[in-house]
């Protein structure tokens, strides 16, 4: 398969499981849905890769607990923010997360204006010049952003993990700590769960997690990272398509007039070549 669809499949099913997390958060809470996601995702990657647990210094194990401690909070604040927000909303504004970081990595002046219009993508998008402040989801808001940031924190700690770790062993280890930091939220709701809520943590394991990282790493070795990058600016739009389709979620004007800005600004930001790995392995 062309290196491109596989990017294109890795972006689909990933927007396409948050709007199945978005069904499952409205059931069981952000924690419960976040706790089955990663659990299940932690034990089947656990069982392929093997990791090897012994032979690793502690700056290793410092870096691979911080990495699934940020792997953590961001699934937990995403899937919180989709309690408030719809779906292209909340991924338009976790992509402000590794917008500026990679502006930040870069340094070319053309970055900083586009991250500027992209600022101004998610003002319309958020509805905060239309809608009085007072009616505006703040919570929803501040989840969303505080997901960008870990998605930012995610992206630096997983190459150091990377490098720490060989093959998939840093991030089978990552989902363990992972599963851990969700533990005492997503306990919480164990008492709502059904056999049906566990069959879609199941497959938010394999839509969210499993299936892009796998075709992602599938791709990254036959494309180069700018072109990557320039394919992963697409995800606002996409999930604003799959909360169209599955969760009758409709943007008005304006905002997908936002979210085309973030998009066309994401695309110039994240098209430059980055040191970094994947892009995104666990976002959202």
């Amino acid at each position: 398969m062309p290196a491109p669809l596989l990017v294109l499949g890795g972006v689909i099913s990933v927007q396409f499981g948050a709007a199945l997390a978005a069904t499952l958060v409205a059931e069981i809470g952000a924690g419960g849905s976040v706790l089955l996601r990663i659990g299940f995702a932690a034990v089947i990657l656990f069982a392929i890769a093997r990791p090897r647990l012994r032979g690793h210094d502690r700056r290793s194990w410092a870096t691979v607990v911080a990495f699934g401690v940020a792997l953590g909070l961001m699934n937990w604040s995403f899937y919180g923010s989709l309690a408030h927000l719809p779906l292209g909303v909340a991924v338009t504004v976790e992509f402000l997360g590794p917008l500026v970081l990679t502006t930040v990595l870069s340094r070319r002046p053309v970055d900083f204006i586009a991250v500027v219009a992209a600022a101004a993508g998610v003002l319309l998008i958020s509805e905060a010049l239309t809608v009085p402040w007072a009616d505006l989801s703040w919570l929803g808001l501040g989840l969303a952003a505080t997901a960008g940031v870990c998605w930012a924190a995610y992206i630096l700690l997983s190459s150091r993990t990377g490098a720490a770790f060989p093959g998939l062993d840093g991030l089978a280890i990552a989902l363990v700590v992972s599963t851990v930091v969700a533990l005492p939220a997503g306990l919480l709701s164990v008492d709502l769960w059904t056999v049906e809520h566990l069959l879609k943590g199941l497959g938010l394991a394999v839509l969210s997690s499993l299936l892009p990282y796998s075709f992602e790493l599938l791709a990254l070795r036959r494309m180069a990272a700018s072109v990557f990058g320039i394919l992963l600016s697409i995800e606002p739009a996409v999930a604003a398509l799959a909360g169209l389709i599955f969760l009758n979620q409709r943007l008005d004007a304006l905002q997908l007039v936002g979210l085309a800005l973030v998009v066309l600004a994401s695309a110039i930001v994240m098209g430059v070549k980055r040191p970094e790995g994947p892009g995104r392995i666990e976002g959202a």
